[in-house]
């Protein structure tokens, strides 16, 4: 029943940014923008229920779902449609190059102590949050960065300026053996969920306004199959996310960890 009505919101969603869009749009356009206030009228224009959370409509089609297939359709090749906040409650489609940040399935596995306590394991509620707590107590952005971090605050929401209200999944600060120090805006994915590039640069965005004086080092981490655990960092280059370093972690009892492995990192990643 959960999954039906789920599939019903996202088929009620999909209706409303479908109908937002084409009234907007006109051949060749590269940036479509609209307001929330436009998704009441849209439900009118439809005759259907509008939900009662009305930024959800344009969260779940900014990063949980595709866009709807006849949208999906006006891309030219090369390039796909991604909704960009540009205010408060103001929003905008616009074409960018395909921009993918995919863990690469041949990289090396690196195993790693699971420090994760078995309560938290059992309790979790959901993927994302599952993943943020196994990288918060195996101090997975320490071992990746090779700095001292310290969670400041998880689901931050704020506003950005030019962009509207964003949502970073994690926060951290971070210091290194000389003093400096960092912010790292920490983004997880669970699932067939994929990383989102509009996220990071809003994160990289965030920390630019919020934080000036520190070192911005945003971090994806995303379960793969068998709770693999992939870690990017990646920054921003000629408008587009890069990826700076990816490494795989599998969290095992420390059993399980031989010496022949502890060779192999030695050799592999000197």
């Amino acid at each position: 029943m959960a999954n039906g009505t789920a599939d019903s919101s996202q088929s009620r969603y999909k209706a409303l940014i479908e109908k937002i869009f084409f009234g907007n749009f006109r051949k060749g356009d590269k940036e479509v923008s609209f307001e929330r206030e436009d998704l009441p009228r849209a439900a009118k224009a439809l005759g259907i229920q509008l939900p009662k959370n009305l930024g959800d409509v344009v969260y779940s089609i900014r990063y949980r779902t595709p866009m709807p297939a006849s949208i999906l359709r006006t891309q030219p090749k090369g390039m796909e449609w991604v909704i960009e906040g540009i205010g408060r409650s103001c929003y905008i489609f616009r074409l960018v190059r395909i921009n993918r940040v995919i863990p690469n399935v041949g990289l090396l596995t690196i195993k790693i102590p699971d420090a994760t306590p078995e309560i938290i394991s059992a309790y979790a509620l959901s993927d994302e949050q599952s993943l943020l707590a196994k990288v918060r107590y195996n101090r997975l952005v320490d071992v990746f960065l090779g700095i001292a971090s310290y969670s400041l605050q998880n689901h931050l929401r704020t506003t950005v300026k030019g962009i509207g209200q964003i949502e970073i999944d994690e926060m951290y600060v971070g210091l290194d053996s000389r003093g400096r120090q960092y912010v790292l805006p920490v983004q997880a994915k669970g699932g067939n969920d994929q990383l989102s590039v509009v996220q990071t640069k809003q994160d990289i965005a965030c920390c630019a306004e919020k934080f000036p004086g520190l070192v911005c080092r945003p971090i994806s981490a995303q379960f793969m199959a068998d709770d693999l655990i992939a870690m990017f960092e990646l920054t921003q280059q000629d408008g587009e996310i890069r990826v700076v370093e990816e490494k795989h972690y599998r969290l095992v009892p420390s059993d399980q960890i031989s010496l022949s492995d502890l060779k192999s990192y030695g050799t592999t990643m000197a």
